[in-house]
């Protein structure tokens, strides 16, 4: 419904003022020209730069807008692209099928893309409609399956990572054959600030690019760094954006001005055509200006000076791409000036027919795309392709290294990468002899980044791809945790589905190594990985649930996307005895059919009198501890959980209510360990019988014995279930 379109913003004011008050060049009529014929070359450029004009505008009217409905109370909070519409010409220089992962002031760039019907997506976004077509009003995201633009929430470079592992599955893909969203020759482009540039995982993507490049590997990746001189109010300082990075070896830098569109335009054709054809990263560094301070209410005359401003407004990227136009001959001020009109309206009116859509409105709808679940689908999946099973028993590390060796010969798309994986088989072994049968391209190392392994395997996961990608100890997943909870877990659920990076995650974790440990090799927390909507987390202690568990997971990634996590307890990898030395109780001979389903325990024996709910390494001790309390005329079932993410609940409730009493023994630290969840799980599904829970002490885990002092023992478990019998 058309509306009456509010007073010109002092923003707004300068600009249309600007636009009229625009002079004909020397030699140009003041008259409009005939405009030259559509196909000559002039005719080209004259519908490029009017396209170009059409998309800068509309992309300011949109952040006008916003800052109207947001006034009305019926907007949200956004990030202007204002000042920064030359990356409209970014855009239109490229192909519209390279994928985009976006900056958030890159709303001329995606309009360039999407034409002006994609004011109607980012205003969506805006008031958080369920018409927004990519995020389905949960986020004001760039984004567009059709237009190969992965949405991207991060506020810092947090994509850099997965950009990376994009351009690196573009190369990949067709070496192996492997189906692609993406066209053979296609190439990524990721846009980012210049603060953003200083971030260590903006640092740390483009050193893997170069790192990529160095070796020859083809990696077809544009960096775009838009330039505008702030991050909020921190100033970047003059010319350190080209120091850092306009002579890295390996990276073609090209510095472009935002006011000359013709320039960025060519700039940009040539240096894409360069990265299409030579496979290989360049940095194209977009100077621009920012208009209306940070966000929100950020007001930028608190550590800006009227001079710098108008400065600045002398540089509006609209008002370079109209003396072009004046240039052409075929238009004038008043033309281009009523053009900037004829699109505010529409803008508005957009704006408020949006206003009044409907949003989600129920935690079910907000939820639906977070962790789709088929299991029956998953089930069968994992049986489609039987193999015969081992002939003897395994240990945990051979069952996992029979697993993956399996999976990669039933599934062409399958990688498995990380620290150490391929020619040493890695620390423990795990991966031995998998690059020898799948080959370098399918198995290999990568450098020593844990953010830039995950990022590999998110950028491949979205490309075609089924990464199994390894981080070599549990702590050194904490140097890239964003990595999964800010890229991984919020893909399906801000592209309503449409994208997914479905990957699995093996981390070899948890305490009890025996002459080698110290905290980083024994880190026993898990807490980071539980709160992760939509993040499955499993911990398989014996060798045919590891298996089992392993299978279930790359299946779910390929059915429903699922992002999965495995931990491994590294002390029970070669573990063959239970009871006595000798026994050889802990092996197993994995069936390649099974399939462990998501959220699922396994219970050990059928006592009455107690109900021990456990995992990894607290399995075998429970276990262990069972057998004792038996021999004293105590009868205890053990539940191994298997998967803490999500817990199974009501398996765990189940076994609860059969004894009455339920012992939580976890390896993981008294405050932010498992126990907390199950304890919680238990009381809200009613169980009134007694429960205790017996954790490792809260602290890091030191060297040598004194490793015993704070991790949970058998000695503790056994103390805990006296207590718990006797009501204490």
């Amino acid at each position: 419904m058309p509306v009456a379109t509010p007073e010109r913003s002092a923003l707004e004011a300068s600009l249309y003022d600007s636009l009229c008050a625009l002079e004909i060049p020397p030699g140009v009529t003041a008259e409009p020209a005939a405009p030259p014929p559509a196909t000559s070359p002039d005719g080209a450029r004259l519908a490029e730069m009017e396209r170009l004009f059409d998309v800068q505008l509309a992309s300011r009217h949109c952040d006008l807008a916003a800052r109207w409905l947001r006034s009305q109370g019926k907007g949200y909070y956004t990030i202007s692209s204002a000042g920064h519409e030359s990356n409209a010409a970014v855009s239109l220089a490229l192909r519209p099928t390279d994928p985009a992962l976006l900056h958030y002031r890159s709303g001329g760039f995606y309009l360039a893309r999407a034409g002006l019907g994609g004011v109607h997506d980012i205003l969506a976004g805006v008031v958080a409609s369920t018409d927004e077509p990519i995020s389905g009003g949960r986020h004001k995201v760039f984004g567009r399956h059709d237009l190969a633009v992965i949405p991207q929430t991060s506020t810092i470079a947090s994509h850099l990572p997965r950009a990376v592992g994009v351009a690196f599955a573009i190369g990949r893909a067709a070496r192996l054959g492997v189906a692609s969203p993406w066209p053979t020759d296609a190439l990524a482009v990721c846009s980012f600030g210049d603060a953003s540039a200083n971030h260590a995982v903006a640092t740390g993507a483009i050193n893997t690019a170069l790192h990529c490049a160095h070796q020859r590997l083809p990696l077809p990746l544009l960096f775009l760094c838009e330039d505008n001189g702030l991050g909020i109010s921190v100033r970047t300082p003059a010319g350190w954006v080209q120091s850092a990075y306009g002579q890295r070896p390996h990276l073609r830098y090209v510095s472009v001005d935002g006011t000359d569109p013709q320039g960025v335009l060519e700039a940009t054709a040539e240096l894409g055509e360069w990265v299409r054809t030579r496979r290989m990263p360049a940095f194209l560094h977009l100077r621009t200006v920012r208009f209306g301070g940070h966000a929100g209410t950020d007001v930028e005359t608190a550590y800006r000076t009227p001079a710098e401003l108008r400065a600045d407004s002398e540089r509006d990227p609209i008002l370079a791409t109209a003396r072009c136009l004046l240039a052409s001959g075929g238009h004038t001020a008043h033309s281009l000036a009523a053009r900037h009109d004829e699109l505010r309206v529409r803008v508005y009116d957009m704006a408020a027919d949006l206003a009044a859509r409907p949003q989600l409105g129920t935690a079910a709808e907000v939820m639906a795309p977070l962790a789709p679940r088929r299991p029956a689908r998953v089930a069968a999946a994992v049986r489609e392709v039987p193999t015969p099973p081992a002939s003897a028993p395994l240990t945990l590390a051979q069952a996992i290294n029979t697993t993956l060796a399996e999976l990669l010969a039933e599934r062409p798309n399958m990688l498995v990468f990380g620290e150490d994986v391929a020619a040493k088989g890695g620390v423990y072994g795990v991966t031995k002899g998998l690059l020898s049968q799948a080959g370098a391209a399918r198995v290999f190392d990568t450098l020593l980044d844990e953010t830039s392994i995950l990022g590999l395997a998110l950028g491949a996961a979205v490309s075609g791809f089924l990464p199994v990608a390894e981080i070599q100890y549990l702590a050194y997943l904490h140097n890239a945790e964003d990595q999964l909870r800010g890229e991984a877990a919020t893909l399906q659920f801000f592209s309503n589905g449409q994208y997914r990076n479905g990957m699995v995650l093996r981390v070899a974790g948890l305490g009890y190594q025996e002459g080698f440990g110290g905290h980083f090799h024994n880190d026993d927390s898990l807490t980071v990985l539980r709160d992760i909507p939509g993040v499955v987390v499993g911990v398989p202690a014996r060798p045919d649930d590891a298996a089992a568990m392993l299978r279930t997971l790359v299946a779910s990634a390929d059915v429903d996307g699922t992002v999965g996590v495995l931990v491994e307890p590294i002390a029970r990898y070669h573990t063959a005895d239970l009871l006595q030395p000798g026994d050889r109780l802990w092996l197993a001979t994995p069936d390649p059919s099974a399939h462990v389903p998501i959220g699922t325990a396994r219970t050990y024996g059928d006592g009455r009198d107690l109900t021990i709910l456990t995992f990894g390494n607290g399995l075998l001790m429970s276990l262990r501890v069972a057998r004792k309390l038996q021999a004293r005329g105590v009868y205890a079932r053990v539940v191994d959980m298997r998967w803490i993410c999500p817990l199974p609940v009501d398996d765990l409730v189940r076994e609860a209510k059969a004894t009455g009493k339920a012992l939580v023994v976890d390896e993981t630290r008294q405050s932010g360990g498992v126990a907390e969840g199950v304890l919680a799980a238990l009381i809200d599904a009613g169980f009134t019988g007694r429960m205790a829970r017996v954790c490792s002490k809260d602290s890091f885990i030191p060297l040598g014995d004194a490793a015993k002092l704070v991790l949970l023992s058998e000695a503790e478990i056994e103390q805990a279930v006296a207590h718990l019998l006797a009501g204490v």
